[in-house]
């Protein structure tokens, strides 16, 4: 769980708690961005100004964090990875009762499925998304935005998909929904009829988050990624108002809806490259259910000029899908 991995950055030197009240408002920003920069530690806001959830920032904000956070030194994953490749093409009996084991290993990183979840231990009603510590990171953002949520649809076969889509929050019950066309999410969403089911679970094992981010082929369900990545199922459990299951440890669960022939301006967003993304109109996400844990902890990020932390989850895909690239590029 990302507590699980809080209590890991103690224990390694690389976590700052800041008790004095900081405000989410421009100010938390700044600070992370300094710290990212400085190649900083972890930051757990303690006291975020008109907000009673605890912010954490720069979780992977560097290369040895990353580490820490997947759980294995880059190279050893990526080793993991070329395994499951060399499983296409098993050569000679030995070969192929050696894949039947890799593969039945890999089976049981299939989400498990249980009835008992922390997210569920406090249920706002009505959702309030005021309520959280949403950061604006730079001066002309077009409002506050949630910038490490695991957005979970289906497609029309059923088969679950979760991604990292921003959500500018509007009021208190709405958002903006950030996919692009070629997005997965954004296609489940072409693909339904009428309203598409959505589900956000915000504070999750960081192997969970990560690979929300992941370039995996479609269909490849990210959740057994990150069980296969963690080495431990990742463990699931319905959401009260929509047909959707979301990790189970998660800190907060956002569940609701977006709905065709619906869309609002969202952005400017200050983005990786340093400038503002323009604003555009993209669908709207209407939150139907709220809950967290009794202490929930917010999960923020924030974008910009390069370093950030999303330099190091793309080293990280780097590493990691290089042996995919040289199935086309050996050398």
């Amino acid at each position: 769980s990302l507590r699980n991995y809080i209590e890991v950055l103690r224990r390694e030197g690389e976590l700052a708690v800041v008790k004095a009240e900081v405000d989410p408002y421009l100010e938390m920003a700044e600070i992370a961005d300094r710290a990212v920069k400085a190649h900083g530690p972890a930051l757990l806001f303690e006291k975020p100004k008109n907000s009673g959830f605890p912010v954490l920032m720069n979780q992977f904000g560097t290369l040895r964090r990353m580490e820490l956070a997947l759980g294995a030194p880059l190279e050893e994953l990526a080793g993991r990875i070329a395994q499951l490749i060399d499983l296409q093409l098993p050569q000679g009996l030995v070969g192929k009762v050696r894949a039947l084991g890799q593969l039945r290993e890999l089976a049981s990183f299939v989400p498990r499925v249980v009835k008992k979840a922390a997210f569920r231990e406090v249920v706002v009603d009505p959702p309030n998304l005021r309520a959280l510590p949403v950061l604006p990171p730079w001066p002309a953002d077009g409002g506050p935005f949630i910038p490490l949520p695991v957005v979970i649809t289906r497609d029309v076969r059923g088969r679950p998909n979760a991604g990292m889509y921003r959500l500018q929050v509007y009021d208190q019950r709405t958002t903006g929904m950030h996919w692009h066309v070629h997005h997965d999410g954004a296609a489940n969403f072409r693909e339904s009829k009428g309203r598409l089911e959505v589900a956000v679970a915000l504070g999750t094992d960081p192997c969970v988050t990560y690979a929300a981010t992941a370039p995996l082929p479609p269909g490849i369900d990210e959740l057994m990624f990150a069980g296969f990545l963690r080495g431990e199922a990742v463990e699931v459990c319905s959401c009260s108002t929509v047909n959707l299951e979301v990790p189970a440890d998660a800190e907060i669960v956002l569940e609701g809806y977006v709905e065709h022939g619906e869309e609002r301006l969202e952005g400017p967003f200050g983005d990786h490259t340093g400038y503002y993304s323009l604003a555009d109109r993209y669908p709207v996400f209407h939150v139907t259910a709220m809950s967290h844990r009794r202490d929930a902890i917010y999960p923020a990020t924030i974008v910009g000029k390069p370093p950030m932390e999303d330099c190091f989850l793309g080293k990280a895909t780097e590493r990691l899908f290089l042996p995919l690239l040289r199935l086309t590029l050996p050398e």
